[in-house]
């Protein structure tokens, strides 16, 4: 009895492990202000913190996510000498003398672009920022981007609303249909980071120019993400119903080899079932519409 019920959960393991979509976890996040603790805290925010205060000659130690006793040193002496209690708590106060020196204008160029329709493209390997109008190249801002282990959601997105958060969000917010995490394009209070891989996949700009981005888009504009991806393991059988990057990564193989489902949102909808179908009748295959090891090894992904 002991063997079959460690049989059985070995099974139920090895089907959670091959068999079922594990979605990514990132999303952009506002923490909280960050105080010292004894032992110190580790946290995402910290290497931005850390390249600011380099920027301003308060750090010269490594980049990394622990807010150990010289980090806090090193932001007490910049509270002293900016006029704000040296308590070592990073909050929105301090953020934003770290940022405001830094801050850059907007880069000359056109202005609001004429009636046209718009697309953003974020290209993650040269951190860059196209606006297109009507197909063209109409202004490009540089950008961060999500880091190694949090990659930026490669696909095909649309604006879903436009805001302010504030805090780490800068001074714009817009966020995107992700089907996965809340992601967006927004502003930054560490403008040091721009031009860099720092993010948890967001795409971060400078406040300026996320400013003017903003006023050119509307809801409903179309973002695409194109660049770096994900290691993906292509185990799961997916199906009408299924979302995640491994879907991002169906649509877009299945548009190359001519069965052109729309866009690569990440959402096995009707018409990603329709061109499998469509590919499963090429090849003799049973019309089912979803895809198992069978369709990857067709689409070369395995």
């Amino acid at each position: 009895m002991v063997l079959r019920a460690v049989l059985l959960c070995l099974a139920g393991l090895l089907t959670l492990v091959f068999l079922v979509p594990v979605q990514p976890a990132w999303s952009c996040q506002s923490p909280e202000p960050l105080r010292p603790q004894d032992p110190p805290v580790w946290r995402l925010d910290v290497a931005d913190l850390k390249v600011q205060l380099g920027l301003y000659g308060y750090w010269a130690g490594a980049i990394d996510d622990c807010y150990d006793a010289k980090a806090q040193e090193a932001v007490r002496a910049f509270q002293k000498d900016h006029g704000l209690e040296p308590n070592g708590v990073v909050d929105d106060t301090t953020w934003q003398l770290l940022g405001q020196d830094l801050e850059v204008e907007t880069a000359t160029g056109p202005g609001p672009p004429v009636d046209g329709a718009k697309l953003i493209l974020v290209d993650t390997d040269r951190l860059f920022l196209t606006l297109y109008v009507d197909g063209q190249p109409f202004k490009i801002w540089p950008i961060a981007v999500g880091r190694t282990t949090m990659i930026s959601p490669v696909g095909e997105w649309k604006i879903i609303n436009k805001g302010n958060k504030g805090g780490p969000f800068g001074t714009r917010w817009m966020g995107l249909n992700v089907p996965w995490g809340t992601y967006g394009i927004h502003g930054t209070n560490a403008p040091g980071s721009i031009g860099t891989r720092a993010s948890q996949g967001c795409i971060r700009m400078h406040n300026r120019h996320v400013e003017e981005l903003y006023e050119w888009v509307e809801v409903g504009t179309r973002v695409k993400i194109t660049g770096v991806e994900p290691r993906l393991t292509f185990n799961s059988t997916i199906r009408r119903g299924s979302t995640g990057e491994v879907v991002v990564k169906v649509q877009n193989r299945l548009s190359q080899f001519g069965f052109d489902p729309g866009y690569a949102d990440g959402r096995y909808g009707q018409a990603t079932e329709k061109m499998v179908r469509e590919l499963q009748a090429v090849y003799g295959l049973a019309l089912d519409g979803s895809v198992g090891i069978d369709i990857y090894f067709l689409l070369g992904l395995r």
